[in-house]
């Protein structure tokens, strides 16, 4: 995938991942309101006394919570429409820290951290621009959340790996016990052990597996399909719907990486 691809899919991707979290945030508007189970007074006494407190008092009043979210939606269609600029990318960088504050570090987990990651590769490449060479901007970009991404992964097999839960195959049904739907059916053929075991070392291998994805882009786009359904599956059976966006928006940037890695 070229950079000029590349760095266009990732802009369309990530607008619509932030527009579906900027919407979810005006849905539940009245749970992080002054009056809401997350009330910016109580969360307050988090930070020190003085002028930074006294800002994010303003910033986190119900009115400027409202218009905050309001004015995202324009920003967001406009970056999928047109691409991103400097302002535009450092605006939705400080937009999205702010909500990370907001929620005490993150509202979702790591879906809020990898989309921090995207931001961060966004504003970079913008930031390199300045120099003059939009291409050499959006590698430096597109690298960055291409290394970011592929660590996550492989971090998260090796931490697998480490659990004997998981090497064997025990908390594959944990976790699915757990899920959205209730516990397995008790003939489920999730609860037989040789089955899990065999998903958990094929998710262990995967993941820990993920450097390898950019040596070739045969290989990353492989890679990407099976984390698109890897995804997917978590979406589908913890709801967990902002990680599918998070990690698919990092998709071209290992794809473009995978195929400079061999093309130059």
């Amino acid at each position: 995938m070229p950079i000029s691809g590349a760095s266009r899919a990732l802009e369309v991707f990530l607008a619509w991942s932030m527009l579906l979290q900027t919407l979810e945030y005006l849905r539940i508007r009245h749970a992080f309101s002054e009056t809401g189970l997350w009330a910016w007074p109580v969360q307050r006494a988090d930070i020190p006394h003085g002028p930074v407190q006294e800002l994010l008092d303003l910033l986190f009043s119900d009115r400027a919570m409202h218009w905050h979210l309001l004015l995202r939606l324009p920003v967001l269609v406009w970056l999928a429409w047109q691409g991103s600029s400097l302002a535009m990318a450092l605006f939705l960088f400080a937009s999205h820290v702010l909500m990370l504050i907001r929620w005490r570090g993150a509202f979702n987990g790591g879906s809020d951290f990898m989309t921090l990651v995207v931001l961060t590769g966004v504003l970079l490449a913008q930031l390199v621009q300045l120099g003059g060479d939009p291409n050499l901007a959006w590698r430096a970009g597109l690298w960055y959340i291409c290394l970011q991404s592929i660590t996550s992964y492989f971090m998260s097999g090796w931490v697998k790996l480490m659990q004997p839960e998981w090497r064997s195959g025990q908390a594959m049904t944990i976790f699915l016990n757990a899920a959205i739907y209730g516990p397995l059916a008790p003939d489920s053929c999730l609860r037989n052990l040789w089955v899990a075991r065999l998903g958990a070392w094929g998710f262990i291998g995967w993941e820990c597996a993920a450097p390898l994805a950019l040596l070739h882009p045969l290989g990353a786009l492989g890679f990407c399909v099976i984390a698109t359904l890897f995804h997917f599956l978590v979406f589908w059976f913890f709801g967990l719907n902002r990680f599918f966006w998070a990690w698919v928006v990092t998709f071209p940037a290992i794809l473009a990486c995978s195929a400079q890695r061999v093309f130059g």
